[in-house]
C-alpha cells in the first residue's frame, strides 16, 4: 500500500522510452513558454504519457525541469572542466591564458548547439531562460549544480589575470554568465544577423557564440574601473539626493 505503480502499459524497456519522452516534450515546451507557464498536463499531452508516469519517474514539476537540465549540463560541465584540466596540464607551472580559460568555457556550449542529439540550440535558449527566471528553487539548483565548475574556472581565471581582485573577477564572472544566458535565450540576437547577413542565418547558437567569445574577453581583461570616480559623478549627477549636511 501507498508505494508507486508504474502504469500498466509499460514493462521496464517501455518505462524508459517513456521517460525520454517526458524529458523531451519538457525540454521543448519549457524552452518555449518557460517554467511557471508549462502546465504537467501539456508535457503528458506531448509525450502521449500520463501524470502517473510523470509521478514516478519524477515526482514533481519542480524536479522534472531539473532532470531536463541536468541530463544536459552535466556531460557539458563535465567537458568544461575535463578542457581545462588539459590545458592546466599543457601549460604545466605557468596560468593558462584568459583567452583559452574562456575557449574551454564556451567550446562545448558551441559543440552542445551543433548536436541537436544532446539538446541543440533549444536546450541552450532553455539554459538562457532557467538563468532569467526568478524561481527560487531554479536560482538555488543552478547555483549548486555550477559551483564545482565556476570555482575551477574562477581560480583558473585569477591565475591568469593576478591584478584583478577577486572581487572584481566574481563581478566580471558573473557578467560574463548573463551575457551568455541571455543571449542564448532571446531571439533578437538571431533576428539581428539575419537582417545584417541573411546567409549567415543557418549558423544559429555556434554563429553567435563565436562572436560573443571576443567581447566577453574584452570586458574581462579590462582595465580596473575607477570606483571612487563613478561614485563622485552620480554624488552630483541632476537629481541625485545631496549627502547629509555637517
Amino acid at each position: 500500500m501507498g508505494s508507486t505503480v508504474i502504469p500498466l502499459t509499460e514493462g521496464r524497456s517501455g518505462a524508459a522510452a517513456t521517460k525520454g519522452r517526458i524529458l523531451d516534450a519538457a525540454e521543448t515546451l519549457f524552452m518555449e513558454h518557460g517554467f511557471e507557464a508549462t502546465s504537467l498536463r501539456a508535457i503528458t499531452a506531448a509525450a502521449d504519457a500520463n501524470l502517473a508516469a510523470v509521478n514516478y519517474h519524477f515526482g514533481s514539476k519542480e524536479e522534472l525541469f531539473e532532470a531536463v537540465l541536468t541530463r544536459r549540463l552535466d556531460p557539458m560541465n563535465q567537458r568544461r572542466v575535463a578542457l581545462l584540466t588539459e590545458l592546466e596540464r599543457d601549460a604545466g607551472e605557468h596560468a593558462v591564458a584568459s583567452d583559452r580559460v574562456l575557449y574551454a568555457m564556451i567550446l562545448p556550449a558551441l559543440e552542445l548547439a551543433r548536436d541537436p542529439a544532446r539538446g541543440g540550440s533549444n536546450f541552450l535558449r532553455l539554459l538562457g531562460r532557467a538563468y532569467a527566471d526568478p524561481a527560487p528553487f531554479i536560482r538555488r539548483f543552478l547555483s549548486e549544480h555550477y559551483a564545482e565548475m565556476i570555482a575551477r574556472f574562477k581560480e583558473a581565471f585569477a591565475r591568469a589575470l593576478p591584478h584583478l581582485p577577486r572581487r572584481e573577477l566574481s563581478w566580471r564572472l558573473h557578467f560574463i554568465m548573463g551575457a551568455l544566458s541571455y543571449t542564448l535565450a532571446g531571439t533578437d540576437a538571431l533576428k539581428l544577423i539575419h537582417e545584417i547577413a541573411p546567409s549567415e542565418d543557418g549558423a544559429n547558437d555556434e554563429l553567435l557564440l563565436r562572436r560573443l567569445a571576443p567581447f566577453l574577453l574584452g570586458g574581462l581583461t579590462s582595465a580596473l574601473p575607477d570606483l571612487d570616480e563613478a561614485a563622485g559623478e552620480l554624488d552630483g549627477a541632476p537629481g541625485t539626493p545631496p549627502g547629509p549636511s555637517r
